[in-house]
């Protein structure tokens, strides 16, 4: 890539990575990797746009049909896809649908933008982390098949071992935080060419391992107000993101969050 390459716009697809989720503003609405990307690239080139599409929950196919078109419409310098993940972590998945489907829309974003980014995400260490992760490196294989295809850049998130460890997840345990959040949005800006502002890389201090008894207090807490509630939309057909509007739906000059 050229470095210190300059951008005008940006449109972020994809689901709750995306859209922010656990990376908190001040007025309680989410912030994210896109949204600090979206704020540094604006310092660099006025009357910058921004869009972020995305809405959490979403599998890949409702990405296709919802945003991918409106996203091509909008001719940016830089769209970012981020998807499937979702359909990796259901009981039952199609990942020769979920393939198809990621395809298509690289097919049909490419074209009309300056630069498609792809991502291989990242992963919380732990045994959802495990039994997961054939389904994930299956998904993020086809990602690269599909990059080096089309001309799409590709940040490896899943392989950062700091991005892994779960003190930069939130208590939900499948949303990063604020300081994970800040470190996509430096491994995006690095891969587009801009220089380094910081190692996005680089490990946390050593941890402090709690005792029994608050990780047991931790584990109860987050069956209780996180995973039960998701293993009932995945038993009932819900997601955490039905009837939600995507946070900046329009491709507009981008203001930065107003502090509550």
């Amino acid at each position: 890539m050229e470095i210190n390459a300059t951008y005008n716009s940006l449109v972020a697809v994809g689901d709750s990575f995306t859209e922010g989720m656990s990376d908190l503003n001040p007025d309680g609405s989410y912030r994210g990797w896109a949204d600090v990307l979206a704020g540094r690239l604006a310092t660099r080139s006025p009357g910058f746009r921004y869009a972020n599409l995305a809405v959490r929950g979403k599998l890949i196919g409702q990405i296709v049909d919802e945003q991918v078109g409106l996203a091509a419409s909008m001719k940016a310098d830089v769209v970012t896809l981020v998807g499937g993940l979702n359909d990796t972590l259901r009981p039952k998945v199609d990942m020769v649908r979920v393939r198809d489907l990621l395809t298509e829309a690289v097919e049909r974003l490419t074209p009309s933008c300056g630069q498609l980014v792809l991502m291989r995400s990242p992963g919380r260490n732990g045994p959802v982390m495990e039994r997961f992760r054939p389904r994930m490196e299956e998904l993020f294989a086809h990602i690269d098949a599909l990059a080096a295809t089309h001309g799409a850049l590709v940040v490896d998130l899943y392989g950062a071992p700091s991005l892994g460890d779960p003190r930069l997840w939130d208590v939900d345990r499948l949303h990063l935080t604020a300081d994970g959040h800040r470190r996509v949005a430096e491994a995006v800006w690095q891969a587009l060419g801009l220089a380094p502002e910081e190692d996005w890389r680089a490990p946390l201090p050593p941890a402090v391992r709690s005792g029994w008894a608050s990780r047991r207090i931790a584990d109860a807490r987050f069956a209780r107000e996180h995973l039960g509630p998701w293993i009932g939309r995945r038993l009932t057909g819900r997601s955490s993101g039905d009837g939600r509007a995507p946070k900046r739906p329009e491709l507009l000059p981008y203001e930065p969050p107003v502090d509550a």
